[in-house]
């Protein structure tokens, strides 16, 4: 059964292409080392809830929209295997340093998943 790792980041609209050009970037090297899939998916249809939603989830400021982003791999010894390579490849230095990133790294959430359903 597949396994995702899962990430929300909270996104300043000013940053959108930078982002864009980063994820496309280092999710090559994901490919490449191995992931089946990389997503990235911007918000097109996120409200703020009552209780829980995305915009809450990474605190959202008033000028950022949020990304919701996925990597697939074949299990979760895959993944590890994967993100052992990726951790390692050079080309990855850039955004091991937090003040590169074109977010507030420190609201994002990830996190690995196994499959429940896979239709």
């Amino acid at each position: 059964m597949p396994y995702v790792d899962g990430f929300v980041v909270p996104l300043p609209k000013k940053n959108v292409d930078a982002y864009r050009a980063m994820a496309e970037k280092y999710g090559a090297i994901w490919r490449e080392h191995g992931a089946l899939q990389f997503r990235e998916c911007i918000a097109d249809d996120v409200k703020p809830g009552k209780l829980t939603s995305f915009p809450q989830s990474v605190n959202l400021e008033a000028d950022e929209t949020v990304v919701f982003s996925w990597i697939v791999y074949e299990s979760r010894a895959h993944r590890d295997e994967v993100n052992d390579k990726v951790m390692k490849d050079p080309r990855m230095a850039d955004m091991m340093n937090p003040a590169n990133l074109p977010f507030d790294g420190k609201r994002m959430i990830y996190g690995g998943f196994e499959v429940l359903v896979d239709l």
